[in-house]
């Protein structure tokens, strides 16, 4: 798998029913003393794997968190939402909303979203910078409803590349094809098969239209430009009778706890409350494990605490 694992943009319903039914998986702990032993859910892209390593390493240095360790279990999200209902999971960090929404309404008997970890990661169409500058081949281009007009479809390449066809989002983009009335042909794949004509077409400077979303490291790479979106998403696009000619949703990343850790570890659920890590953060730590594929989610969090004492003393309570 790449250093920037399938992310959150999640999958089917029948795929996650299917996840939902294997075990929880230990991936690495940390801490000692007196206090709560706490479970975090880890999912399997490397912005999760950074944080859970960012609140054990907190945890570790500060042992007025009432924290003795913290165990990360390997998960996936229909998995870790169940851990968490039941009492097998104590945290889920980087809770993808809306996409994790059905699972959050479902466990709100025992668990709630404490913190917004970051928001505003958009996901959309985007095109390489070259092509809608002056003199490019898809100058004038600024929008995806642009894309009906033959000149604009020709010019970005008449195809948009997608990701792995199991997630939502490639879904959507099927449907908001059809919804724009866009003759174009829509290619998904897997995001390591979008990203690798990514960089073949930038190379060369040729058209391409790919979907993409933040945080990626890719923006670290690329001078890409989003198309505007002319009708904003509204609740209850892309399902049954819903719209979809509307832009697919800005994503915001949580934090979930179990209400009774309140509890146990009350001094480690107000310090949860109070996490925040900048967008433009995530997106360095994940171009840094891109770069170097040996950097362990270990070694980005130490880093990143490193860099970022006086925001990491704020979130203390």
């Amino acid at each position: 798998m790449r250093t920037r694992p399938t992310p959150w943009r999640v999958r089917t319903a029948a795929a996650l029913t299917t996840l939902a039914l294997t075990g929880l998986a230990a991936c690495g702990s940390s801490g000692s003393g007196d206090g709560e032993e706490i479970v975090v859910g880890v999912f399997s892209w490397t912005a999760a794997g950074v944080q859970a390593e960012i609140l054990s390493q907190v945890a570790e240095e500060h042992p007025e968190l009432g924290v003795s360790e913290i165990v990360q279990q390997n998960v996936d999200p229909a998995v870790g939402w169940a851990g968490i209902d039941k009492g097998d999971v104590d945290v889920l960090v980087e809770v993808n909303l809306p996409n994790q929404q059905q699972f959050a309404d479902e466990a709100a008997e025992t668990t709630e979203l404490v913190s917004e970890t970051y928001g505003g990661a958009v996901q959309g169409w985007f095109v390489p910078a070259y092509l809608v500058e002056e003199g490019g081949a898809a100058e004038g281009l600024t929008s995806v409803d642009q894309l009906a007009e033959e000149k604009y479809a020709d010019a970005v390449g008449g195809v948009l590349y997608d990701a792995d066809p199991g997630w939502v989002t490639t879904e959507q983009n099927a449907a908001r094809i059809e919804g724009f009335g866009l003759e174009i042909e829509h290619n998904p794949s897997s995001e390591a098969a979008e990203l690798a004509e990514l960089k073949r077409a930038y190379d060369d400077e040729e058209p391409i239209l790919v979907y993409l979303y933040r945080p990626h490291w890719v923006f670290d790479e690329y001078d890409l430009v989003q198309l505007e979106e002319p009708n904003p998403y509204v609740e209850g696009a892309f399902t049954d009778g819903g719209p979809t000619d509307v832009a697919i949703p800005t994503l915001a990343a949580n934090i979930a706890a179990r209400k009774d850790l309140q509890d146990r570890a009350p001094e480690f659920v107000e310090f949860l409350k109070n996490v925040e890590i900048p967008l433009e953060d995530v997106e360095a730590l994940l171009a840094a494990a891109n770069a170097d594929s040996s950097l362990t989610p270990e070694d980005l969090a130490t880093q990143w605490l490193d860099e970022n004492a006086d925001l990491v003393e704020s979130w203390l309570p």
